[in-house]
């Protein structure tokens, strides 16, 4: 009897335990409010890191826009002339003051170095390696001008590529009596036909020109100079490299012609006397 009742008591004891795992838990462990701000921290982090990239996106899109301060601006030369640029690219002067094909880009391109740009044609002012001036499509070295301001508040445009190799002049922008471009290496910066005056219209921004080699330009149809200006005209103190090379070859063979001739007279044979 007494073992019956024992069994009974254990029977029940089990049976109450089983119900006990199976009933959910009135003390189960919520879940920290510390814990759900870090969640919300994580999403405030998303939140940031997603803004940030916005931003810095945005900030990508802002360089791409004009950086350069420059002016739209007329060109008086002190002979009495507008430099003006005809649809064709060709250069001269006209005393018309009112020509569209006078107004011109000064974009500052370095520390008191300009591109002089056409507004109607978009085609640069460049000074390739004999000195002329013709115009290009494409920004290139050729295409970069030094701007002075000369003694009498004229100011002067000087190539940043070339200049005389002896006396080491620097080769100018100039217009001419008649009104006709001239070449660089015979504009002094003294006479008139070097002395511009900007007459401003407007102050414009502009994209930084990307800068291309001076052989990938070809001059525009049109223009007077039918030079190269190709990477073999590039100059070195303002000849062009394989012309120095001629003159040296041209020296030599001048050298040995009269070498040989002084050996002949006097029966030197081979040996050559140094002085």
């Amino acid at each position: 009897m007494a073992a019956a009742i024992a069994s009974g008591l254990i029977r029940q004891k089990r049976q109450a335990r089983e119900q006990h795992w199976d009933r959910p838990s009135a003390s189960r462990r919520r879940n920290s409010p510390s814990k759900n701000r870090g969640l919300c921290n994580g999403n405030l982090v998303d939140i940031f890191s997603k803004v940030r990239i916005f931003g810095l996106k945005k900030r990508r899109l802002r360089r791409q826009d004009p950086q350069l301060k420059g002016i739209v601006t007329r060109l008086y030369c002190r002979q009495g002339y507008y430099l003006q640029m005809h649809p064709d690219g060709a250069l001269d002067g006209t005393k018309d003051d009112s020509s569209n094909s006078t107004l011109f880009n000064l974009i500052p391109v370095g520390l008191r170095v300009v591109a002089m740009q056409g507004v109607k044609t978009g085609l640069y002012i460049a000074m390739n390696g004999e000195g002329y001036l013709y115009t290009s499509e494409l920004f290139t070295p050729e295409c970069k001008f030094k701007e002075s301001v000369f003694e009498n508040y004229y100011v002067i445009y000087s190539s940043m590529l070339y200049r005389q190799q002896e006396s080491g002049r620097a080769w100018f922008l100039g217009l001419n009596k008649e009104g006709q471009v001239m070449k660089g290496n015979r504009v002094k910066k003294t006479k008139p036909a070097a002395h511009f005056l900007p007459k401003p219209l407007e102050v414009a921004m502009y994209r930084e020109p990307s800068l291309h080699d001076v052989g990938e330009t070809v001059p525009k149809a049109g223009v007077t100079p039918s030079k190269s200006t190709s990477a073999s005209a590039i100059m070195n103190g303002g000849k062009p490299v394989n012309k120095i090379f001629n003159e040296l070859n041209l020296i030599s063979s001048q050298f040995l012609a009269a070498f040989h001739s002084y050996s002949a007279e006097h029966g030197q044979g081979g040996c050559c006397v140094l002085f």
